[in-house]
């Protein structure tokens, strides 16, 4: 067979170049065909790629249709609701609230109400008075000198170099104009977060902004970032929930100079944070290291983030706080449903617990150990509408971030080029020629009308809830359709 397609391959090649010499059309025609007999003596002959070994020329339709696959599934294959990882409802919803368009969707919900993990909110026909301004949480232990007063949505971990200098200004200038937190990411504190809004400073496992030449944790430095005033509270990243137990990943394509300098590692090169922390090892030590930064910040807010996959690791570390009396003043609770820029594809599918379990053991854990009073949870997986919201805090979020809600805020289209350097809205990238076109002055609107006016519709669910306060949001409110029954999440 593979012999023959050779055979009447070149054959074809002689007759047109012979076509070519008889006929004489046009110089240009005749280019063209000589590149295109060049294209296929060079597909026959080369040993890489069997489809283009067995069929030149035309082989290469098959990887011009696979390159822009992505794009050809999203815009005409796809439906409302099946899109992955986000769908276009979700997508849309976000647009719409960014934008200030319309905020309405026709004709009924789209979704199955009837299949099975379809999750619904308890309303009440006596609804409560709709507050005229969203609550606030405070968050800070009885050891916290500087407790913060934070949104109820905020933007989450997303480091400058894994998104661009824009995307970080418009982030960070749409938290200063809707008085909502920025967090950093473990990439460190740089020039484009420093512009008025407030700062959760996350610190990683490299230790990026406050480490030494051998990558261990430096005091000095800390203390020096940590005191600044933008800076309201310290996150220690235990792992997140894309990539468990990994640690972070830069490729060497987004390494700039400047990014290197912040890290403090050499540039165009791939950057991985190390799976685990080298200044602890143990529940003990993770405690030892929140006592340290407290005292380095002079008093503000310390917690942690993490996803769940060892429960009796979290167990040990609860009972380690209730004996050592050293709590963090909040725990970021993430799933393996997080969002990355780059992951290891088995990272990404099948360690660590899924957002809901993890969410319900950590607040049930801590409950269980009377700790919750003193320590608040924030979550921060796949928290895109009001109803996501509402169903975290009811059960036992205290406060929610968003990276990818974020991101659409900003214009993101879900290209899924994150980790290529090559991202289409300069969102994810920082090439320059793209990075030009998300433009600070426009996109950090969008992000406070985002917050804005998913603040406004959760006010809405919370009235319609029949819930006067915080305090009353209950499991009770939330189902979810299990084996053909309805359970609420208090069962």
């Amino acid at each position: 067979m593979k012999e023959a397609v050779k055979f009447t391959t070149i054959v074809l090649l002689i007759f047109t170049i012979f076509l070519v010499i008889m006929i004489r059309p046009l110089p240009g025609f005749i280019v063209f065909v000589v590149l295109l007999v060049s294209l296929g003596l060079h597909d026959l002959f080369q040993k890489k790629h069997t489809i283009l070994r067995n069929f030149p020329v035309v082989g290469h339709m098959r990887y011009l249709l696979e390159m822009i696959g992505p794009e050809l599934h999203q815009y005409f294959v796809e439906s409302n609701t099946d899109g992955k990882p986000v769908d276009k409802n979700h997508r849309t919803y976000i647009y719409e609230r960014a934008k200030e368009e319309t905020q309405t969707h026709p004709f009924g919900t789209e979704l199955n109400v009837y299949s099975d993990n379809y999750k619904w909110m308890q309303h009440s026909i006596y609804p409560a008075k709709k507050m005229e301004t969203p609550p606030r949480v405070v968050i800070g232990g009885k050891d916290c000198l500087q407790p913060y007063s934070a949104s109820l949505f905020n933007i989450s971990a997303m480091s400058f170099g894994a998104l661009s200098k824009n995307a970080i200004q418009a982030l960070n200038q749409g938290a200063k104009a809707g008085n909502f937190f920025h967090d950093t990411g473990e990439g460190g504190i740089s020039k484009y977060h420093l512009l008025g809004g407030d700062l959760v400073w996350e610190i990683g496992t490299a230790y990026f902004g406050c480490r030494n030449e051998d990558g261990n944790f430096d005091p000095e430095k800390f203390k020096v970032k940590a005191n600044w005033e933008q800076v309201k509270m310290i996150e220690i990243k235990i792992s997140q929930g894309a990539k468990p137990g990994h640690g972070g990943v830069l490729p060497a394509a987004k390494n700039n100079e400047e990014i290197a300098k912040i890290r403090g590692v050499q540039p165009h090169t791939k950057i991985l944070s190390p799976p685990g922390h080298s200044t602890f090892s143990d529940a003990e030590g993770l405690l030892q290291f929140i006592q340290q930064l407290r005292i380095l910040s002079n008093g503000k807010p310390v917690g942690f983030k993490l996803a769940i996959g060892n429960k009796q690791e979290f167990i040990e570390l609860c009972e380690k706080m209730v004996r050592t009396g050293i709590k963090p003043d909040f725990i970021t609770v993430d799933g393996a449903e997080g969002g990355t820029g780059a992951a290891p594809i088995d990272f990404s599918n099948y360690v660590g617990m899924p957002w809901e379990d993890a969410l319900i053991f950590v607040v049930d854990t801590l409950n269980a150990y009377k700790l919750k009073e003193e320590i608040k949870v924030i979550t921060a997986t796949k928290i895109f509408t009001a109803f996501d919201i509402f169903k975290a805090l009811c059960i036992g979020a205290d406060v929610c971030n968003s990276a990818r809600g974020m991101m659409l805020a900003l214009g993101c289209i879900q290209a899924l080029k994150c980790n290529t350097n090559e991202c289409p809205t300069g969102v994810a990238t920082n090439d320059p020629k793209l990075v030009r076109g998300l433009v600070v002055s426009e996109k950090w609107k969008r992000v406070r009308n985002y917050h804005k006016n998913i603040s406004e519709d959760f006010l809405e669910l919370l009235a319609a809830s029949g819930c006067n306060s915080l305090e009353e949001m209950n499991r009770s409110l939330i189902f979810k359709k299990v084996n053909k029954q309805w359970l609420s999440y208090a069962e």
